[in-house]
């Protein structure tokens, strides 16, 4: 016989040399546990985890949690969903984070229990068994106290008493009411399995799952060719505010540098009167901390953040980390800039464009330390300003270790912060960014045009591993982005670019008013509005007759006031027999309030289609009748069954926004539907 040591024995087998339980998978989980999942404040989060052992024991286990901000764990019991799967939850009761883990044990009373019912019920003796229940019963007692261990003792007594009968006493051990309950509430944990590691789920406010974002540029608030301040931007506030928006993002409002300024569309000599690009921050006056002295003071900038809440909409500031060559870090810092084999500094390029107005930052700089913290100590200063949403500035481009460190650090002392990643870049990457902490993203909507574009699309979005920790936020335009389908197809298209941003996606944006006012002249060959607003003030007609801005209403309200649209979890795509017709549903959490969208894809054409509903899905029944209520025209249509048919013209309007409403049939014999 070979002896073996400890040493000799692998480092697993010490550690769970006596367990039994293997806890092979817990969900959700992203990356291996190395980045949190992501929900919002009030939710429940549901753990699942696939939890076996040798032989035929009954397992139970707990889920374990606590918030960032405690120090005690609190859990929650482990219920069978299938054949070696469980579950729990809890509720995420405040922002910030919350870790969470499984542990599991083999619970020896419940396996108790199936053997004796099992030798009780082919009538065997089960004299002996009892003497081993009520020692297992026994042993729960001295891990209870007061009350629960008194009522264990008595149990563990009546079930080794010999003036009992065995009947009496089998009755005892087998009682599933407050026995079952006390033996669970004081198992033997000793050889408890717990998972690996610790997970982690980030809480955000509500607004990064639902929000309507609005852009505009405030220094084009005020009459053709004057340089609008805050108090001129304040007035345009009731107007976004009646269309519904509770988002209003802001391009860079610091001063602008002159050195190298862009002229108007792009052009490198900027005339007398061209205000540059919001994006070459910095000037003698100031850098990221400062107000460009046209639109006010820090003082006037505080009053209009204010008075947007007074609208009930947050002002999103944009985070745009680079400097122009006027901006006091170039002289002051710099270190923080690459420089050249001639002593140049190095400015942007994205060939064959070229940012002569703009350097990067270094973010491979042997100061990087002293990089990271001023650029942390720039999103902490307009927080203290009142600002709670940024909007990232292409945050591909710096370091993902940095951006990991400074929203972790950023929520950590304000967790209701929001950040809005423009990152249209690679997929990987995009994911990346939201995996290290931002709250949202910009996606390739803007591009996504088929119907099989648009399905893949969000099929992937929503089911898939990615929902657990990205956030798509839809954009049909932005100032740096007027898609070729924008330019050339008309009111229709704008209006079904329009629905399908606020249906598909509950966070979505609009770059206004060039949305609502269908701009849609680009420079020759390009995807870039001409006379770009980002080099010249603009001065926007938006009482314009043909505005869009009574649709863009409608479509927000009627995200307002249906819970359906404001996740996308329930999306559910529903087939048709036309290509250019697209449908599809969301539903709200309790089925009671179920939202269908049929959109025509086709600018120009009138297009029917048959569609097929998975009536199963949105809880009906195959012959049953319903009512679909547009939400837009106040119309509606008796459907019966999964096969219905619809018709869209384009010219009259591009689609429909249904609510599936019931019949119901009441004491008076009338039909009503809800």
């Amino acid at each position: 016989m070979v002896k073996t040591t400890d040493s000799q024995l692998p480092e697993a087998s010490v550690a769970h040399g006596r367990r039994r339980v293997v806890i092979t998978t817990v969900s959700p989980e992203v990356g291996g546990g190395c980045y949190p999942v992501k929900r919002i404040l009030n939710d429940r989060l549901t753990v699942y985890t696939d939890m076996i052992a040798d032989g035929g024991d009954r397992l139970s286990g707990v889920l374990c949690f606590r918030h960032e901000s405690e120090i005690e764990w609190r859990e929650s019991p482990l219920e069978a969903s299938s054949m070696d799967r469980w579950r729990a939850s809890f509720e995420l009761s405040k922002l910030g984070l919350w870790h969470y883990t499984v542990e599991g044990w083999i619970d020896r009373f419940a396996t108790w229990q199936q053997h004796v019912r099992k030798k009780v019920d082919a009538g065997q003796n089960v004299t002996l068994d009892l003497l081993v229940g009520a020692q297992l019963i026994s042993e729960a007692a001295g891990r209870a106290s007061g009350d629960d261990a008194d009522a264990l003792g008595r149990i563990a007594g009546t079930l080794s008493s010999e003036q009992l009968t065995i009947a009496e006493r089998t009755a005892a051990g087998l009682e599933q009411g407050s026995l079952v309950r006390l033996m669970g509430q004081y198992p033997d944990r000793s050889k408890s399995t717990s998972y690996d590691r610790v997970l982690i789920v980030v809480v955000d406010p509500g607004k990064a799952r639902f929000s309507s974002w609005y852009e505009v540029f405030p220094r084009s608030c005020d009459g053709p060719g004057q340089h609008a301040s805050f108090r001129d931007a304040a007035e345009r506030l009731p107007y976004v505010a009646s269309m519904g928006f509770d988002v209003l993002y802001l391009p860079p409002i610091h001063p602008i540098g002159k050195t190298h300024r862009k002229g108007r569309n792009n052009t490198l000599e900027a005339g007398p009167g061209d205000p540059g690009s919001p994006w070459a921050i910095g000037a003698e006056d100031g850098g990221h901390k400062a107000i460009h002295a046209e639109l006010g003071t820090l003082e006037d900038f505080r009053l209009f953040v204010d008075k947007a809440k007074e609208h009930r909409i947050d002002v999103a500031l944009d985070l745009a980390f680079q400097a122009s060559p006027d901006h006091p870090y170039v002289k002051e810092h710099p270190e923080w800039f690459r420089r050249r084999p001639d002593g140049t500094i190095q400015y942007a390029e994205n060939p064959p464009k070229k940012y002569e107005d703009i350097y990067p930052f270094d973010f491979e700089s042997s100061e990087w330390r002293s990089l990271w913290q001023e650029l942390l100590g720039i999103v902490l200063f307009w927080i203290e300003q009142g600002v709670r949403v940024f909007r990232v500035d292409n945050p591909h481009t710096k370091s993902l270790y940095f951006w990991e460190w400074c929203i972790r650090e950023v929520k950590r002392r304000h967790p209701e912060v929001i950040f809005l990643a423009e990152a249209f870049t690679r997929p990987a990457v995009m994911y990346e960014l939201a995996k290290r902490g931002f709250s949202q993203s910009y996606t390739y909507f803007t591009w996504r045009q088929t119907k099989d574009e648009l399905t893949s699309y969000l099929t992937e979005l929503t089911n898939t591993e990615v929902v657990e920790y990205f956030r798509p936020n839809f954009w049909p335009n932005t100032p740096d982005i007027l898609p070729e389908h924008l330019q050339f197809n008309g009111r229709a298209a704008f209006i079904s670019r329009l629905i399908l941003a606020g249906t598909l996606s509950s966070n979505y944006g609009i770059y206004g008013p060039a949305f609502e006012l269908m701009e849609h002249v680009a420079r020759p060959g390009t995807e870039e509005y001409v006379d770009n607003e980002k080099f010249e003030l603009k001065s926007w007609a938006i009482d314009r007759d043909d505005s869009l801005s009574h649709v863009v209403s409608c479509i927000n309200r009627i995200r307002k006031d249906n819970p359906a649209l404001q996740s996308n979890g329930s999306l559910r795509f529903h087939p048709t027999d036309n290509e250019q017709v697209l449908c599809y549903s969301k539903c709200d959490e309790t089925h009671n309030n179920i939202v269908v969208v049929v959109v025509n894809l086709h600018p120009h054409y009138r297009h029917a289609a048959w569609i097929t509903l998975d009536i199963e899905a949105l809880g009906l029944t195959a012959g049953q009748t319903y009512q679909m209520h547009d939400l837009i025209s106040e119309v509606r249509y008796l459907w019966t069954g999964s096969r219905n048919y619809v018709e869209l013209d384009p010219s009259a309007f591009p689609a429909h926004i249904f609510c599936l409403r019931r019949r119901l049939r009441t004491e008076h014999d009338f039909d009503y539907y809800l």
